[in-house]
């Protein structure tokens, strides 16, 4: 069994700012890549930020200059820290990690439950 827990979310005024958590437990060989994603009522989950085993990131170009994903690979944890919130960035913010539980399997996606990001005007 794997689990990702997610932490952070919550209500925040515009031009705030709000760090999330994530830790992977359980059965894990290794972790590939880790990320967040969100999705806003009415639309489709969207890529925020990624950041590889190595370090190596990517941002939407939404939250670029805004948000800095980093991980702790001794902890199995992700982190999204998000500066200068707006009311677009309202939305469930899920965790992701690629992993691979042993030498056989194959790394696939694994998600957390998700956390509520609200950001008012």
């Amino acid at each position: 069994q794997v689990q990702l827990v997610e932490s952070g979310g919550g209500l925040v005024q515009a031009g705030g700012s709000l760090r999330l958590s994530c830790t992977a437990s359980g059965s894990i060989l290794s972790i590939n890549a880790m990320g967040w994603y969100r999705q806003a009522p009415g639309k489709q989950r969207e890529l925020v930020a990624a950041i590889t085993s190595g370090g190596d990131t990517n941002y939407a170009d939404s939250v670029k200059g805004r948000c800095t994903i980093s991980r702790d690979n001794g902890k199995n944890t992700v982190y999204l820290q998000m500066n200068s919130l707006k009311p677009e960035d309202t939305a469930v913010y899920y965790c992701n990690a690629e992993l691979k539980r042993t030498s056989i399997l194959r790394a696939r996606d694994y998600w957390g439950q998700g956390t509520q990001v609200t950001v008012s005007s």
